[in-house]
């Protein structure tokens, strides 16, 4: 049975149980601050188990798209070393929100494995939570009794915490579990070992398969377990084990998931898959972390070097160590290996088969990027695993580390992984400190501190957003918390309705008030967390149980509408002028300005800028108003709504239509496009390989930048005496301005001449070294000066060169040594300069060769002169 004949059969079965089989969600998380990627198939679902957000199917099922690199779920350093981690995943899953829970749930688990699957009952182990006397929870003995329908009783197992309660970070929903373990060794090893001894000990043909999670609690902040109000199930079953399992392999990487893609890189690398240990690892890991990588790019997530953009560069530069170091293969691999992922994959996620060649584009740029640097980083290892060779340490001090990481780009745990393999560990405290200091110097330390949430009033409806239609509203705070960061201490608070839009789709958050009589305290920002929009202050409430008013910042809301309405009108126009191959890669919609990332390979041409800030104008004068409406997401592809790759939709969307521009957006837009004023493309860069970036203003931000360009004119103006062409005068001053220059070049090269050619008839022998010393006040800047020096070295042997020369009134002593007498006579221009230049009150340093110190005394520089020729000499000549 192939891979996509096990997906199509997991949903199949489960939509013959009622189940509604959605999307798998983005794997990159964007509204969710306690994580970064999509770790299980439950995350998507937070809110609703949390109670903060409704639900339209009571039962549903997918294939979930995951991640496990960092955190509490990081599966990386096992990846390619043993026969079943991932970093990427599939997870398949199925869920009840307050439906059926344990019965329902291991009754199909069991139908689905033994009677659809027909994997041998005899196979199969389950284990069950044993209870936990520091929780106050019991055994599960629901999940244990519907078990004995199925299974003898020693075949059922009881789990630990550890194993058998399932959290998903450090807060949030949580609940017992019951794995689902498959026994795949030959009978002859099953009869000597029984497999019951060998669940959950790390044995590679002993494997879970699938978690049945009964989520039941919510952990909170202080730790304690909280009963969630309905019941819920989550199970989640790892698609490549379970192709392991019906494809009867050893490995998954035998199935027919990865084969495809290692076929291809044994072919470009010209190396057998099976014949070398180091080689099958490598392939391995390249094969696995092409699929995280890919993925993804494809959910708008590029390499860079904070949070999530950096566990990818991550991902990727310890693919590209392994096929550099054990493939022998020195130019970019990974990108030639994505028409394989999407042939294989391409059909179950289309995003794949959408972004093809953005993603080839990325990588192949991600990874010339990383090998201009490797060679030299791994030589610079080198060194360090030499010299711990020659000491007695395994133990390799963290700042090296840490050297690597700042200066190589190299990840601390790909520093690990070579270290590893040649029995050495880092210090990892030495490295944190070393990571604390570039925090502390770069004031990127942003430690949050969030105490729990307080219940005020009640909140049973949920939160109502009524911010289209209104911009104040009497609101009741429902719950609050209190934060504490580097910036101060804040409040969040929630309203049972709120007029203010929160941060979310590129558009920041409303900002305004609320007050009650003279109370009145700002909003600072408006953030969205679990489905809730909070409110952001500085202080609370004198009552904060009252009726409060709330009133949004209507000036900023405007001008923030303007400019975000504009950047549908602006990829509209990118798409008509440099084609459909351009798609949003990231936008940011603030009251002042607008910025558009996107997808295209080069930059932008005058002309191009032009044609689409014509079009973009032409739109708004047009007078298009603006057509809002819901529908089904299908519903709304059809009428043509660009729809963005790696956002998360439901199963009802908003579409926002001006004229022929039609997108999917949940922020807030202006009326009419007449109300944006004017459209103005202020600058174009690239962000990263295959995105450009356009900032661009509308409005007043429009009228400002007029304003400021007509003043600019005007002063220049009046500095040139209103000339009846300025463009001409200007021109005619540059021209002036560079025949001036020349003048300038020619009178300072005639100084450096005369001033060389003096000093050349005041060589002075003392004993093999040519002396020549003195002041040299023709010279006028520090560059004729070095530059003389430098002419003198070039003509005359053994030098030993020391000037003195006044700079815009300030003293600067100069020393030249040649190479030869550097080495024969120990000499040191940086040492010399330092002593001499404290006769001027300064200090100074250099090279060995040369060397400079500027200073406060004009008076002292002969001395100063004196006293590096003292030092030279050990006295005075």
């Amino acid at each position: 049975m192939d891979a996509q004949t096990i997906r199509q059969k997991f949903l199949d079965f489960f939509r013959s149980k009622g189940h509604n089989i959605i999307p798998s969600s983005p794997m990159v998380i964007k509204d969710d601050p306690s994580l970064m990627f999509t770790n299980a198939g439950m995350n998507q679902f937070k809110d609703i188990f949390l109670g903060t957000a409704p639900f339209r199917h009571k039962r549903i099922a997918n294939s979930q798209k995951c991640l496990r690199v960092s955190g509490k779920h990081n599966d990386l350093e096992e990846v390619g070393h043993d026969c079943y981690h991932h970093t990427m995943f599939e997870m398949l899953g199925n869920w009840s929100f307050g439906d059926y829970f344990k019965k329902e749930a291991i009754g199909w688990a069991w139908e689905l494995l033994t009677d659809e699957f027909r994997i041998p009952k005899d196979r199969i182990y389950t284990t069950v939570f044993e209870g936990s006397s520091e929780e106050g929870i019991s055994m599960d003995g629901e999940a244990f009794d519907h078990w004995k329908q199925y299974l003898d009783e020693d075949r059922i197992l009881t789990g630990s915490k550890k194993d058998n309660f399932w959290e998903m970070g450090d807060t949030g929903p949580c609940g017992p579990c019951s794995e689902i373990h498959v026994d795949l060794r030959p009978d002859q090893e099953r009869n000597k070992v029984n497999g019951r001894d060998l669940v959950n000990k790390g044995h590679p043909q002993v494997i879970e398969i699938w978690n049945l999670v009964f989520i039941q609690y919510n952990r909170r902040i202080s730790g304690e377990l909280e009963r969630l109000p309905k019941k819920h199930v989550d199970t989640g079953m790892g698609f490549e084990r379970l192709c392991m399992v019906l494809q009867q392999k050893t490995s998954s990487y035998d199935t027919d998931i990865f084969q495809p893609v290692i076929r291809q890189i044994s072919i470009m690398c010209d190396k057998k898959y099976g014949d070398n240990e180091q080689v099958d690892v490598a392939m391995r890991v390249i094969s696995d972390h092409l699929r995280a990588i890919a993925f993804a790019v494809a959910d708008g997530q590029l390499p860079s070097n904070t949070r999530a953009g950096y566990v990818i560069r991550r991902i990727l530069r310890r693919a590209v160590r392994y096929y550099f170091t054990y493939l022998e293969q020195k130019q970019p691999l990974i990108f030639k290996l994505v028409p394989s992922l999407v042939a294989s994959m391409g059909h179950a996620f289309p995003e794949l088969q959408a972004q093809q060649q953005f993603i080839e584009k990325v990588i192949r740029e991600e990874e010339l990027s990383f090998l201009r640097t490797l060679e030299s980083g791994i030589k610079r290892l080198d060194q360090i695993i030499a010299e711990a060779g020659r000491g007695k340490s395994a133990m390799i001090n963290g700042l090296l580390a840490f050297e690597l990481y700042d200066t190589y780009g190299f990840p601390l745990d790909l520093t690990e992984l070579i270290l590893k393999e040649h029995n050495l560990t880092v210090n990892r405290s030495e490295f944190d400190e070393g990571m604390k200091q570039q925090r502390q110097r770069s004031k990127t330390d942003a430690a949050v501190d969030t105490g729990d949430w307080i219940m005020v009033n009640d909140d049973a409806e949920g939160q109502q957003f009524i911010g289209y239609d209104h911009t104040s509203a009497d609101v009741l705070i429902t719950r609050y918390r209190k934060v504490k960061s580097k910036e101060g201490e804040f409040f969040h608070l929630v309203f049972d309705r709120t007029p203010f839009y929160a941060e979310s789709g590129g558009q920041v958050g409303d900002t305004g008030y609320i007050v009650r009589g003279n109370d009145r305290i700002s909003v600072i920002n408006t953030i969205k967390e679990h489905n809730l929009t909070v409110h952001l202050t500085k202080k609370l409430p004198a009552d904060i149980a009252a009726q409060l008013r709330a009133q949004v910042d209507v000036k900023a809301r405007m001008d923030t509408a303007r400019n975000h309405s504009a950047t549908h009108l602006l990829h509209y126009a990118l798409r008509k002028v440099l084609g459909n191959h351009v798609e949003q890669k990231g936008s940011l919609v603030h009251p002042d300005y607008l910025r558009f990332d996107f997808s295209h390979f080069q930059k932008l041409g005058e002309d191009e800028i032009r044609k689409v800030e014509i079009l973009v104008n032409e739109m708004i004068r047009n007078n298009h108003d603006v057509h809002i409406r819901e529908d089904s997401f299908e519903n709304a592809r059809k009428a043509g709504a660009m729809a963005l790759f790696g956002e998360k939709y439901g199963d009802r969307v908003r579409m926002v239509q001006f004229g022929d521009s039609i997108e999917l957006c949940g922020g807030t837009h202006i009326e009419n496009t007449c109300q944006i004023g004017y459209f103005k493309i202020i600058s174009e860069s690239s962000i990263a390989a295959g995105i450009r970036r356009i900032e661009a203003i509308t409005g007043s931000g429009y009228e400002r930048f007029v304003e400021k360009q007509e003043t600019v004119m005007k002063e220049l103006n009046l500095l040139l005496g209103n000339p009846p062409d300025l463009i001409k005068a200007v021109s005619n001053l540059l021209d002036e301005k560079n025949q001036l220059q020349k003048k300038i070049t020619l009178h300072n090269q005639q100084q450096i001449n005369a001033t060389k050619d003096t000093l050349l008839r005041q060589v002075k022998k003392v004993g093999d070294i040519n002396l020549i010393y003195g002041e040299t006040p023709m010279l006028d800047s520090a560059e004729a000066v070095k530059d003389t020096a430098y002419q003198l070295r070039n003509q005359v042997e053994n030098l030993c060169l020391i000037l003195g020369s006044l700079i815009n009134e300030k003293p600067l002593l100069t020393i030249m040594i040649a190479d030869n007498l550097v080495k024969e006579k120990n000499l040191n221009a940086s040492d010399i300069v330092k002593i001499a230049a404290k006769e001027i009150q300064g200090g100074g340093g250099g090279q060995p060769f040369y060397a400079t110190a500027g200073g406060k005394t004009p008076g002292g520089l002969s001395k100063a002169v004196e006293k590096a020729v003292e030092t030279v000499f050990g006295k005075k000549v």
